[in-house]
């Protein structure tokens, strides 16, 4: 899938401590993509990651109606369980 990242997207993964080359393996190839209810036209791109010892979800939001499809942002978070569809 050809994509690339919003200016905000970039924003938000420099003052998140998110690699580019995270969000692109998440984008590439996620464990979970997941269509936004509030927006059809987004759809929720997530994997486990690990850092430090620790695990987060990492979700980038995509717009797959533009072409190349463009990651409007990005972010990672604990709340593992209130995201992440079945079993961990």
């Amino acid at each position: 899938m050809d994509f690339i990242f919003s200016k905000h997207a970039e924003e938000q993964m420099l003052r998140r401590n998110i690699s580019k080359e995270a969000a692109t393996v998440v984008v590439s190839h996620p464990e979970q993509k997941i269509i936004d209810s509030e927006n059809p036209d987004i759809t929720v791109f997530q994997s486990l990651i690990k850092e430090d010892g620790q695990t987060f979800l990492l979700r980038a939001f995509v717009n797959r109606n533009r072409q190349p499809n463009v990651v409007v942002t990005i972010y990672k978070t604990t709340k593992i369980y209130k995201y992440y569809e079945g079993k961990i």
